[in-house]
Parts: C-alpha cells; structure tokens; sequence
C-alpha cells in the first residue's frame, strides 16, 4: 500500500489511450473515442472482481458515500450509525445530505461493535454505516444481521479495504451498497476516485442517475436523455478511470505482497511482550494493508510511538491523537464549523457532539499503533524493520 509505489507502463499505456482519443468525458463522443471506455470497463472489471451484479465509478470515496446514502434515500433528518474511527469523508457525507450522525463504540476490530448498536439507535434511525478499517473488517455479519432485523439500510464504507472479505465474500457487498475510495493512497488509485457497488438494480438506476445531474443514460444522444431525479455531479474523468484501470488488473499482485511483508512482520513481533494484535473476524479476508497491534495502556503506546519514530521506523500512526481519522480530534464536527449553515442546525435538538462520550472506543485507540505495509519494500527492509521493532518493545 498504496498502489502509486507501483505505477509504470501500464498507468501510461491507459492515460495515452485517452489523450491519444481527446475524449477525457466518460459519456458520450463515441465515434471519437476509437473504443476506449475506461471507466464502464473499470465497472465491468471491478464487479467481477468483487462479485457485485453493479458498480457505478465516480469521482472520490467521499462521492461514493454520498451517493450511496442519497441513493438508499437517507436524507434530511434521518439519523445514520457510524463509528469514531474512520476518515472525516464518513461522517461529511452524512451531514451534507441533512442526515445526522449517531456514534456508536467500536471494539477490538477498529470497527463498529455490533453489540453496542443497539444503544445508539432511536426512532429516527435510518441506516447503519460501518468502516471497515485499516484493510481488514467490522464483524459484517452481525452488523447485517442487526439491520435485517431492525429494518434499517446498511451501506459499507470499504474505502480502506479494497480487496478484502469475509467468509470468502468481498467488503462491500454484504449491505445494500458499498464504498470504495481510489485516492493517491489507497491500496490501487485513480489520483482521485471512487466506486459504489450493489447488487440490487434499482439503487444501481438512481445511483448511476444522482451522480450525473439526474441524467437517465438511456440511448446514445445525451441531449436527448431524461431526468428522472434531480442529482449531482459526481463524475469521474476518462484519464483518472485509466490510471485505476491498470491499477486494477494489479490488485491481485498488490495483496500477495502486502500479504506477505505483514506476515513476517507480525511473526518477528509475536514473541514481544506488551504486544497484543487487532481482532480480524476472518485472517483470511484481511488485505493487509496495515499491521495493528495494542499496547497495554495509552501511556505505553505513547512511549512505544515516541521510541519508534526515534528509531526511524516511519509509517507508524497513533490514532488517538490523529486530526483526521478519530473523532476526539475533530473539533470542527464539535463546533460544527461550516462554511453556510447546515442542514442539521435546522433541527429541534441539534446534537451536541462536544458532548459525546466514547469511553469503550477510546480505550481501544488510545492503546492501538498501526503500522501501514509498503509495497516496495524488500527482504532486507522488512528484516530490519523487524529488528528495530522487536527493539523498541523489548526495551518498554
């Protein structure tokens, strides 16, 4: 990880199709195109890929999330279940449809705690929004199961997980949609991008709709197409779906080595004390893009951080004071800092979320170092990164 380590004459051998073409729209100029159909061939290759029946190819993870919620009809008002730990793309989406997010504990997954769901639900609750973080996953099935019997929607944030499944099932295809992010790092990448995926026709039509101002996409004359829906613009362009085209087709090459540089990783850490790992619900499914393990407190992980980085170990993140990825730091959600007044200021009892309180959650990333893996690493590199690890724990 991320898929920019790797890019070479296959990114170029796409890119030049297109500029060769002219043609840089993803609709439409189709006698000028000479063929060239990147990102309906980057939605043909990666539903086979992960084995949803749809994929509609935009232009940002974040994108794809607000076309996911919009698509399941989650809007002013509804109230979405998401965790404290994901990137600020999860819980913007929410807040720039009306809908208002509701935080809910993780556990030892990095993802939400399918027990703790039930605390946070209410009368207004629409839809349930895992995170599978980190490359692997939330326990999906009981989080499914929890929404199946609560008649809620359950759209999956997969944009750290491209790759990964459960149970022999592809992340993001256990809701009713999912979401996947291309950006510049990701485990492949457009530069910017996204992708949603399901299985059911109907989202797929409204989905495929919203994202390019309501336009039906029905006959080859785009002035003559009609507007079922009132929509957005969410597109991607042809020379960001051709960089993600060939990083596509190396998506399998990417996860052996990922793969592999964790595995030995994880093993040359497994003796050291005060280490204890993430719970992944299926080893078989995680895509390895990052090595997570737990320290016994925070203030041990906060030596543990500190004696890293004077080792020269890069790549390591103590979540608990990140600005981006958990909620503890996002003081503009707090505040709710925008730039016009938002939806959700509108309501009755806006919620007050310098008032939130995640004690079980922050327990666990107060504890949590992820380290991510590269791809271009080497033997050599992994073996001393290895000793310098081992180190580190062993002196704490």
């Amino acid at each position: 990880m991320p898929g920019f380590e790797i890019f070479s004459d296959e990114e170029r051998k796409e890119v030049n199709d297109v500029i060769q073409t002219g043609v840089l729209f993803r609709y439409g100029f189709d006698h000028a195109r000479d063929g060239h159909w990147k990102a309906k061939t980057f939605e043909k290759e990666f539903s086979q890929r992960i084995g949803s029946k749809y994929c509609y190819l935009c232009s940002s993870g974040t994108a794809a999330l607000t076309i996911a919620l919009a698509s399941c009809g989650i809007g002013a008002g509804d109230e979405v279940i998401v965790p404290p730990f994901t990137f600020i793309a999860t819980i913007e989406a929410v807040l720039n449809l009306g809908a208002v997010p509701v935080f809910s504990e993780i556990d030892d997954t990095l993802c939400l705690d399918p027990y703790a769901l039930s605390n946070a639900i209410t009368d207004r609750t629409r839809a349930v929004l895992p995170v599978h973080m980190c490359g692997s996953m939330a326990k999906i099935d009981l989080i499914k199961n929890f929404c199946d019997k609560k008649g809620l929607k359950l759209i999956e944030d997969a944009c750290q997980s491209i790759g990964g499944s459960f149970k022999g099932k592809s992340l993001g295809c256990f809701g009713n949609m999912g979401c996947f992010s291309f950006d510049p790092v990701k485990t492949i990448t457009c530069g910017e991008g996204g992708a949603v995926v399901t299985d059911d026709e109907n989202l797929y039509r409204i989905a495929d709709s919203y994202a390019d101002h309501g336009h039906d996409h029905i006959g080859d004359d785009r002035g003559k197409e009609t507007h079922p829906i009132l929509g957005s613009n969410y597109r991607i362009s042809e020379l960001n779906a051709a960089v993600g085209l060939a990083q596509l087709r190396k998506l399998n090459e990417i996860l052996i080595k990922q793969k592999s540089h964790k595995r030995v990783l994880k093993e040359a850490l497994n003796n050291c004390p005060h280490i204890s790992f993430r719970e992944i619900p299926d080893p078989e499914g995680d895509s390895a893009t990052f090595l997570s393990f737990f320290l016994p407190d925070e203030q041990t992980a906060r030596k543990a951080i500190e004696r890293l980085n004077q080792e020269g170990v890069d790549g390591c993140f103590y979540w608990y004071d990140n600005n981006w990825h958990y909620f503890r730091q996002w003081d503009h959600l707090k505040k709710l800092s925008f730039a016009a007044r938002p939806p959700i200021m509108l309501l009755d009892n806006p919620p007050d979320y310098a008032k939130v309180s995640l004690a079980q959650s922050d327990k666990v990333i107060g504890r949590t170092i992820s380290m991510l893996i590269k791809l271009a690493w080497n033997n050599e590199d992994i073996e001393l990164r290895g000793e310098k690890m081992v180190r580190v724990f062993n002196s704490l």
